[in-house]
This record gives structure tokens, sequence and C-alpha cells, in this order.
């Protein structure tokens, strides 16, 4: 029986406060993946990286939390969403992700933006774009089925959407204090004393102060005890985060020195420290301003307390590209920024090639408090330790991924890494990190950093590549010599000749081309040293990091020291680039756009010696090529289009570039053809295999002067995505097909009549919840099969690699075994 198990997975997080929750107990760090839930161990042994995915919503998550239970075995993840649900998650250990959707809670009318829960307690609460909060309970049973309990709904008055939720116990009673703000100025805390059917939350204060909407709130004590006082930090969009003390007692807390700072005299009006005071089961509490935070430059997306530690620690993150943690001075009684994580950069620009980081989107800290991580706006994490003995916090190692749907895969010759590009406008380079016995996939390069949403990417050999965008032209790029010494210390992948390469590449901060620059050392030409491993280019005044780790490259250094120069610009077609293909020598490209009529539903042929163009056009569709793909030995050039049609290009013999049209079928499916794809050579007969939004996918090859469908494999959905296993295994044919469901089948043939002899359809819950819009087998390189000559596993016996790409945003490899 055909194994399958999940290699890989490259994915980023959502732009979300929100959308992120730390679990003391597992370890596990889960975020909102575009409408998944990916989990990953920040911590755990072997860089690992997400290794699963949780699918149940059908739009975009918004909201994360770890549910607190007492039990160490059990945990249960709560999720909310745009598409209105609340899904409850359990841990399964009979599921392949570990988790499986327990409920799932429709009683809000619009999408929920926060989850707050509260440790030691069944009680949990989620606001909703509604305008509204909800508190509920959840408890499990006997049996470990989830029960849950619709307590109280409150509509928020004045109205506003509420962004952020915090939830903590309130003294030693059974009550609540539940804060709540968001989309405007105001913090409103609600308290509930605990009755026969849960606690009853009335609103108490309404806090004022803030002039911009406010994205977070934190609880918690001041310190270890019955009676101490709870700390509420807001982070607000002013730039600003303002500390709340909820006292408990009749007398009021003793005044802190705030008004003695002289920094706030830049405010015109005075700080209010108005104590605002209320009841709760007869006890009194007071809630007043202790503290205002300033040092941030941008707006504040979260903030959130450390958890461990003797004083409290306040992690804050920015739209100013920084983390700042704070802590209270004991002797000042000030708040003071200890430490400053992040980038201070002095270059601005549109993308983060040209120095935009973005922004941070959210900072959480790990459950031993010596760990911190964020996410920016490319959707990567970016992970801090603190390092005792040298006092200081250092970078490590995290996850990066695409975070729009991935359009477009291609693997380097025989299989050496992997390039994707996506409607993020970026493309990327996927290696394994080879280092003794461990072995894991990251992300070593981002290639091209756009200004249009790329559809299509092909490998020319193992240091060039050509890609697509929704622009007229298609653009190559060549592999810096930083890049190969890189892939080659790291990965094992050698470049025959990487002095030949250019040094580096930087683009202009209103530019669309990345440009090659040269860089040299200093005391040996132009260029000069100005910090340790820091190279500058005289000609373009551009500075380049010289890579030095012995770990994949940071996110700082992928979004800016990574990009390869572009070296030719391919003109020609009149609409958006659709399909591209380079021929398997590498001698030739053809490509395709976006097209209405057969004036522009053309394929176009250029050389890659001197980049011509190869005229006339080819002409055989009258709608949109969707895809292209030369045959094994170049031979035939096979198109597909959205006009139904498959058609294939004959090579002339007197000329290798000119290809003429050979057979064609304007009906090969009911519905337009979305994929297609040439059957390894060793199956004797001329084949390839097409499928169609019709459910349909057709094998055809040559009898007599004729092309026929000699098997058709029926498919529950749109047929979406085909791929053959480019070898033969057992006399068998192998292809790989995915759907508009993002389901995933590997059906094997026999090569006389092409008959099903097996078929294996992956678990739902391994696949993406989305469309799949490519599959790609990794390449074997020829004549090798064992891990001594070429250091590749994946050449081993009946073992074989598979790509995906999905809409989901997610990049997917799985290790196909027992073909």
């Amino acid at each position: 029986m055909i194994g399958v198990e999940t290699e890989y997975i490259a994915t980023g997080g959502n732009r979300h406060p929100s959308a992120s929750d730390w679990d003391s107990g597992s370890g596990l760090l889960a975020f909102g993946a575009d409408s998944n839930i990916a989990l990953w161990k920040p911590l755990g042994q072997g860089h690992i990286g997400i290794h699963a995915l949780l699918a149940g919503h059908s739009d975009k998550v918004n909201a994360v939390k770890f549910f607190p239970i007492a039990t160490a075995k059990d945990h249960i993840l709560i999720s909310g969403s745009v598409d209105r649900t609340l899904q409850i998650w359990c841990s399964d250990d009979s599921s392949p992700v570990g988790f499986s959707s327990a409920a799932t809670l429709t009683d809000h009318t619009s999408s929920i933006n926060a989850i707050a829960v509260c440790a030691g307690s069944s009680i949990f609460v989620s606001g909703s774009a509604d305008a509204s909060i909800k508190i509920w309970t959840l408890r499990l049973s006997e049996v470990e089925k989830v029960e849950i309990r619709l307590l109280q709904s409150i509509a928020l008055k004045p109205r506003f959407i509420p962004l952020a939720i915090a939830l903590s116990h309130l003294g030693t009673s059974e009550s609540f204090v539940l804060a709540v703000a968001g989309t405007k100025n105001i913090l409103q805390i609600y308290a509930g004393e605990n009755t026969r059917q849960g606690p009853d939350f009335r609103l108490q204060a309404t806090l004022t102060g803030h002039e911009g909407w406010i994205r977070s709130l934190a609880f918690t004590q001041e310190r270890k005890g019955d009676r101490c006082d709870l700390l509420l930090a807001s982070a607000s969009q002013d730039k600003y985060i303002r500390l709340w003390r909820i006292h408990q007692g009749g007398e009021l807390p003793a005044a802190n020195c705030f008004s003695n700072d002289l920094g706030l005299g830049q405010f015109d009006s005075p700080l209010s420290n108005k104590a605002h005071r209320f009841a709760i089961v007869g006890v009194p509490h007071s809630v007043t301003f202790e503290a205002l935070l300033l040092g941030h430059e941008d707006w504040i997306y979260s903030a959130s307390w450390r958890s461990t530690g003797q004083h409290p620690q306040l992690l804050s993150a920015s739209a100013d590209n920084s983390l700042a943690i704070w802590e209270q001075d004991v002797q000042s009684g000030l708040w003071v920024c200890i430490a400053r994580l992040g980038e201070l950069s002095a270059q601005k620009g549109a993308t983060t090639a040209t120095g935009s980081m973005g922004g941070l989107w959210t900072g959480l800290w790990s459950p031993d408090g010596t760990t911190v991580v964020c996410l920016g706006r490319t959707g990567s994490w970016r992970l801090w330790k603190y390092v005792a003995f040298q006092d200081r916090w250092m970078q490590g190692t995290a996850v990066s991924g695409h975070v729009k749907a991935v359009t477009s895969l291609s693997w380097a010759k025989i299989g050496k890494y992997l390039l994707s590009a996506s409607l993020d406008q970026t493309t990327r380079l996927h290696a394994e990190w080879r280092r003794g016995s461990g072995l894991s996939w990251h992300e070593f390069a981002r290639p091209q950093i756009h200004g249009y949403d790329l559809n299509c990417i092909s490998a020319l050999g193992t240091s060039q590549f050509v890609s697509g965008a929704d622009e007229k032209l298609l653009r190559v790029f060549d592999e810096p010599r930083g890049i190969a010494v890189m892939l080659e210390k790291l990965c094992g992948i050698p470049h025959p000749d990487s002095q030949s390469l250019p040094d580096a590449a930087h683009i202009p901060v209103l530019g669309l081309s990345n440009k090659a620059i040269q860089v040299t050392v200093e005391g040996s030409g132009p260029g000069a040293v100005e910090d340790e491993g820091t190279l500058v280019d005289a000609a373009t005044n551009s500075t380049v990091s010289a890579f030095s780790q012995n770990d994949p490259p940071l996110e700082d250094y992928l979004s800016r020291q990574t990009l390869w120069p572009e070296s030719e610009k391919l003109y020609g077609h009149g609409y958006e680039i659709s399909a591209l293909a380079c021929s398997n020598d590498h001698t030739l490209i053809a490509t395709a756009c976006r097209a209405s009529s057969s004036d522009h539903a053309v394929i176009r042929l250029y050389e890659t010696r001197d980049w011509r163009e190869i005229k006339p056009a080819l002409t055989a569709h009258s709608l949109t090529v969707t895809r292209l793909a030369f045959s094994d030995d170049d031979k035939y050039l096979l198109s597909v289009g959205r006009d139904r049609q498959w058609a294939i290009f004959e090579r002339d013999e007197a000329s290798k570039t000119t290809y003429n049209p050979w057979k064609s079928n304007p009906r090969g499916h009911s519905r337009m053809i979305l994929d297609a794809g040439w059957a390894p050579v060793e199956a004797g007969e001329l084949t390839f295999v097409t499928a169609g939004r019709d459910k349909t996918v057709k094998i055809w090859s040559v009898i007599g002067e004729d092309i026929v469908c000699r098997t058709t494999i029926p498919s529950l959905h749109a047929a979406t995505a085909v791929e053959f296993l480019p070898r033969l295994v057992d006399r068998c044919i192998y292809v790989a097909v995915g759907t508009d469901a993002g389901l995933i089948s590997i059906f094997g043939l026999e090569t006389k009549e092409f008959s099903t002899v097996s078929s294996h359809t992956f678990d739902s819950r391994i696949t993406p919840s989305r469309s799949i819009t490519q599959l790609s087998w990794r390449p074997s390189a020829p004549e090798t099969s064992t891990v001594e000559t070429d250091g590749s596993r994946y050449q081993q016996g009946n073992m074989a690699y598979l790509a995906v790409a999905s809409e989901d945003s997610s990049l997917r490899l799985y290790r196909i075994s027992n073909l």
C-alpha cells in the first residue's frame, strides 16, 4: 500500500494580532495561515518547522487561542474566522495532524476578530464584527466529548467592532473581569458575578485616554498572591501603551510617579487618573490609570505579558518594525524599555527588498519566557532566544512561506531545489538543509520580490529561471554567487563555476528589475567594508551582507540579500502571462498569455542562447492557454486551454527551434482543460494526460496515425492539476491528480492497455483546503540510486517526492513510499 508522509510545509501567517497563540503545555505555536491553522514547535528539536495544517474554516483565520485545561494529555484549540464561525479543535492521537474538529459554533453573524480565555476556568469569550461579544462555557465530558454552551451575548454600546478582548479572574472569588476594545478609542471593563448558570457580565467602567483604535489587551497579576492587583495593558494605533491597575478594596492604590515624568509634557491635556469604582459580590474594586509607555514610533499591534518571572514584563510589537520588552524599574517605579528587537533601518521603500519591513503584527512569549517570536508583513516568523551568559537576545531559525495563493512550482535540474511563485508577488527557493544526520527543508532565497502577481515559473538548469506575472513580459534571472556558495555550504549543492556568477543583486526603490552588482572586499577594488560581513558596491551605493552563518538565512537576510539579478526581458505578448514551459535541454522557452480571442491565444517560443523570439508564433487556441509542456525528448510541445482543446506541435527535424502543428482535438474535454503532462518515454508509446473542469482525467496515446483516449479517470471534483511520475516503477506509470477541493490521488497504470491497477487518495486531513494549482514530482538524477553516490535519499527504491502548490497559500512536499 502506498504510504504518504508530509515532509515539508511552507506557509505564511495571517496579519492579525489575535491570529496566533503559544501553548504552555504542549509547546505548540498555532497561527492562522489563510483559512488554515498552522502548528509549529519553535523550540522543538531538528528545526522541523510547520508540521501540520488544520483545515476547517472556509475563509481567513483571524483569532487563535489554546484553551487551558487541567489534563496534560488533552489540548484544546479555539479558532475564529472571517467565515463567521468558531471551531473547537481537540488533540487526537489518531489524526495525522494531531487535532480533530470537535465542534463548530455559528452564533456570530459576522467576522470573528478576537478570542479570550482564562486559566483555571471553563469560560471563553469571542468578539465579532457584528459588534457583539459572546461568553461561552466549555467542558470535557467523561467520554472526552466537548460540551459547549452559550452563556451570554452582549451588544456593545456605543456600537464598535471589538478587536481585542482580555479575560481574567477577579480576586479570590469566582468572579471575572473582562476588557473589551476595538474601533473606538475607549476601553470597556465588564465584571461578572458567578451564578448557577455561569458568570453574568455587566459594564462597570469605560476607560478613556487612547486617541486611536485599540488593537491588543492583556491582563497579568502584579505579583504572585491572592490579593494582588491586576495590571491591564492596552496597545493602540496612537503609538502608546497604557497600563491600568485593577485594585481590590475600598481604598485607592498608592499614586504612581507617572506624573513626575518630564517626558509627558508633550501632551496638550494632563493625563487623567480618575478612579472608576465598582463592586462584585459585595467586594469593592477600583480601576485607575497606572502608566503610559512611550517609545514606539508607529501603530502598536500587540502587547503580551510574560507568564514567568518575579516581575511583570510586557512584550509589544509595532508597525515601526520593532519589538520592545518593558519592565518596571524597582527604584523609580517607572516602566522602561529594557530590550528592543527587530530592525532599526534607515532604508525606506515600497517592498521588503527596498527597505520596507512592513511592521510586526504580533509578538508572543514562549512558555518559559526565554524566547520571543513575532510575525512580519511577509508572513514570516522571527525568533529570538535569550542567552543568559551573554546577556543578549540571539535570533534563531523560524518558519516562512507565501501569504497568498501559490501559483506555480519548478524543480531545478535533478531536483536539487524547488522554486515557487505566488500571488503575493514573490518567488522563493526551498532546499534541504543538511547537517550531519539532520535533514530539514527551509526557504533559502527570495530571488524575486515583484510589483505584480506572479503566475508561472520554470527553472533553466541549476542556476537560472524564468518567471511570468500579471504583466506583458517574462523575466530571466541568474543565480548570484552568494546564493551558490550558501547552497553548497548548507545544502550540498555544488556549482561547477560559481566564480563566473554575479556577486549579488539589488532593486531600485522605484524599480521592478533586479540589478546585478559587483562587490569587492576592502583594499581590492571600489567596494569598502562597512561592518564585519558587510560589503558595499560603490557604483550603486548598495549594501550587501556576506552570508557567514551555519544555519538557513533569517528573514531580514531573505527579504533583502537573496535577490537574483535579472538578465533578460522577453517581450511579445499583449496580455498577462498565463503559461510557461522550458525545454528539457534548456534551449527553448514556450509562453502564452491570457486571451479572449485567437489573436492573443498564441504560443511564443524564445531561444535561450540569444533570447530572440522564434517567429511566427504557434496558433491553435481561441482562449487562454492554461498549460504548456515539452515531451522528454523535446520533440513535441503540448498545449491545453480554456477552449477545451489540446494541441500538439512537432519539432522540425531540419530546424531544432521550429515547431509545426501536428495533432489537436478541439473537444478533448466537455469543459475547459486546466492541466496536462507527458508520460515518461519508458512507457513505450507517446502518451500524455489532461485534466479538465468536467471532473475527468484522460490518458491519451498514439495508435497508428491517431491519438485516442485510452483511459478516463473520473473525479469527484474538477481536476485542476496532473503530473506523471518521470520514471516507471515495476512496469507501471504513476500519475498524480489534484482537484479544486484540494484532494490528491495517485493512480498506477499498466503500460499496455493503460488500465488502472492501483489508486490511492491522500488523507484529506493532510491535503490543502483549497484548489490545487500545480503538482510536481521531484526529478531523479540519472544512473544514481544511493545516498553515498548522490546524497539524495529520494532516489532510492520506490520512494518519490511530490511537491504541491495550492490556493490556500501553502506549499507542501510529500514523501511517497511503496509505489
